[in-house]
């Protein structure tokens, strides 16, 4: 990439990851975007317990006041689970020499594919405690995801992390971060790949969603909101990849195969499939 091409790219707006500073305490972007896609989300899923007309016979699967309840398995969900699947899924050999590393959730690295598998067992936990079928509780959760999803991608952004992979389109950043492992090529303009993604994996898919809840009356065949958002995220990441610069020391880096698109392809799958379920199960009547 020429200096001229790097000159003209956008610059990095480098804002303080640090969004708060309370004497020894730091106060992350990272970590209020946790916070907000959490507590948004719960107050999402009230409001729709909130609208009997979303449910079949007219009736929320269970009372507004079990959301409290739901808000902290998934809280468990998303931590244990994002950051044990960040672990095992992008750099187990280095946590297996840094054991005592793994609980420093402050230090960075969540998985979304990890906390996705934390939240289902969280639900499923919810669900059995309750006495409840885990389908509709996942579907108000699948509902409601894009929130985090948009903020943590945001969260990203300000970071500088997770930068896309060199281009020549005009809205091209120099990320200070790339610096670090790429050298040799940097400053180098690369696709702001986490607002692509911030958009795709956040926004659209929530609007998505929030037709089929309130336009197509999803909620009403347990299982197809959930469906529809396996196979919305996977789309969307595995076409953000492309975008974003793969991790070159990553097994799963092979071609145009990223660790990003093996890990969501089993989404696409799964998706597919609870949606096939969804619609060949009869609807309830609403009364």
């Amino acid at each position: 990439m020429s200096l001229f091409a790097s000159f003209l790219a956008i610059p990095f707006p480098n804002i303080d990851p640090v969004a708060l500073q309370l004497g020894p305490i730091a106060v992350k972007w990272y970590g209020l975007a946790y916070m907000a896609g959490l507590l948004i989300g719960w107050f999402y899923i009230r409001r729709l317990i909130g609208n009997n007309t979303l449910w079949p016979s007219g009736k929320p699967p269970f009372g507004v006041e079990k959301t409290d309840d739901l808000l902290f398995f998934m809280t468990l969900g998303v931590v244990l689970g994002g950051r044990l699947g960040f672990v095992l899924l992008y750099e187990p050999l280095y946590y297996l020499a840094h054991p005592l590393e793994i609980v420093q959730v402050w230090r960075g690295g969540m998985s979304f594919h990890g906390a996705l598998i934390g939240c289902g067992i969280a639900i499923v936990a919810f669900a059995r405690r309750n006495g409840l079928s885990p389908w509709s509780p996942m579907d108000m959760c699948a509902a409601a995801v894009p929130i985090g999803l948009f903020f943590g991608r945001i969260a990203n952004f300000i970071n500088g992390e997770l930068f896309g992979r060199p281009t020549s389109v005009p809205w091209g950043m120099v990320f200070p971060e790339a610096m670090y492992q790429y050298a040799s090529i940097e400053p180098t303009p690369r696709h702001p790949s986490q607002l692509y993604e911030a958009i795709f994996e956040g926004l659209v898919l929530f609007l998505v969603l929030r037709w089929m809840t309130h336009r197509a009356h999803a909620l009403r065949s347990p299982g197809l909101v959930s469906g529809a958002f396996l196979l919305g995220y996977g789309l969307a990441r595995s076409f953000c990849e492309f975008f974003r610069q793969p991790d070159p020391l990553h097994p799963l880096t092979v071609g145009i195969l990223t660790p990003g698109i093996a890990y969501s392809f089993p989404m696409i799958l799964a998706g597919l499939y609870l949606i096939w379920r969804a619609r060949t199960r009869p609807v309830p009547q609403t009364t």
